[in-house]
């Protein structure tokens, strides 16, 4: 089913753009809490005439999320965790302990946000990227060490 985006989606697409979703998608989420409008000829017209608006939003999105990777681009964390005697963690180091330590740095970032493919279960370095706008994905460094 076609529709037309009214939001930016991070896992969909952008404001305005024209998308190929799932008609159950569509029915029960996107139509339903107005993310998104059917592309019937009516709404692409008025597309056209809200294009510019659009283009604004997508603007202004795009320069807060520039300004928001300057501030997190090349932040180190510093995370405590328990050590057996032989140097392996107790647990691991998960996403929610990322979002622990960048938020004692005054930082908020949701956990959607942060890519760790897999929990890290050792000490040392790790170099984790922060999605905060499609395209835009500063690093951010996390030093895990014994508490």
């Amino acid at each position: 089913m076609k529709v037309i985006l009214t939001e930016t989606i991070e896992s969909l697409g952008i404001i305005g753009s024209e998308m190929n979703v799932a008609k159950g998608y569509a029915r029960n989420f996107l139509l339903p809490q107005n993310k998104a409008m059917l592309a019937t000829p009516a709404n692409r017209k008025l597309l056209e005439q809200r294009r510019v608006k659009f283009e604004v939003q997508i603007a202004k999105e795009r320069g807060l999320a520039e300004e928001m990777a300057k501030r997190i681009d090349g932040i180190k964390c510093t995370i405590p965790a328990k050590i057996s005697d032989s140097s392996n963690l107790y647990g691991s180091v998960t996403v929610r302990d990322v979002i622990d330590a960048l938020a004692a740095q005054d930082i908020v970032v949701e956990k959607r946000m942060v890519l760790m493919s897999d929990p890290i279960k050792a000490l040392g370095t790790y170099p984790i990227a922060i999605r905060v706008y499609k395209g835009v994905e500063p690093q951010i460094t996390v030093e895990v060490i014994p508490e």
